[in-house]
């Protein structure tokens, strides 16, 4: 993988969708083009992060949590993407206040009561995130047996939430690295397991670790 192209042709994609948004004539057209720009520069983020470029990563995720928390705004009910978007791009920029208001604002939103399995899933990041373990649990305990979500990555959310089950961690991860290594489709085309460096970050915080091997994976320094 070309990352450092793949960057050029997100941030290309970003630049142009930016360009053409003073144009949107509603809001239904504004949301759908703040989303795509919030998807570009997420998929801008990850290559830099691949690349090992931390300060253009940063840079890159802040404007897609960005971006998606205004596309928020005049989304359809239950469009629970935006917020889990926002939350893991300040996850993988390694900016844990940021994170945290993103996550205080998805509960706000009212992740926190939500039914969907979507939903839950965005409140038990926020949870986590704010170190409210216990609360997770609960989403994932209900997400993990939902059969409209990946259970892998029900069962690493919960492993985290307990904070003791390192077996249990390191086989859920492993099982949803494994999930992005046999998939086709990836956000953007971009082929990096964010969904696993975002569980990571929040389990390493709980002193749960896991070496993990993956071309879908930056190295670690």
């Amino acid at each position: 993988m070309d990352w450092a192209a793949t960057l050029g042709t997100e941030a290309g994609r970003y630049a142009d969708g930016e360009a053409r948004l003073p144009d949107a004539a509603d809001d239904d057209q504004r949301q759908r083009r703040l989303t795509r720009l919030g998807n570009a520069a997420y998929g801008a983020g990850l290559c830099a992060l691949m690349l090992g470029d931390g300060e253009r990563a940063r840079e890159w995720l802040a404007r897609a949590a960005a971006r998606w928390r205004e596309s928020f705004e005049s989304a359809p009910p239950g469009s629970w993407g935006r917020p889990i978007g926002a939350i893991k791009a300040q996850l993988l920029a390694g900016d844990r206040g940021a994170a945290a208001e993103a996550a205080r604002w998805t509960l706000e939103t009212g992740a926190g009561e939500a039914e969907s399995p979507i939903g839950r899933y965005a409140a038990c990041l926020a949870l986590l995130v704010l170190r409210r373990d216990r609360e997770a649990r609960v989403h994932a305990d209900a997400i993990r047996i939902h059969p409209d979500f990946p259970a892998p990555v029900g069962d690493a959310l919960a492993t985290i939430a307990a904070r003791t089950d390192q077996v249990g961690y390191v086989e859920a991860i492993e099982a949803v690295l494994e999930s992005f290594e046999t998939r086709e489709e990836y956000l953007e085309d971009v082929p990096v397991a964010d969904t696993v460096l975002v569980l990571r970050a929040l389990a390493e915080q709980r002193a749960l670790t896991v070496e993990l091997d993956s071309p879908l994976l930056p190295e670690r320094k």
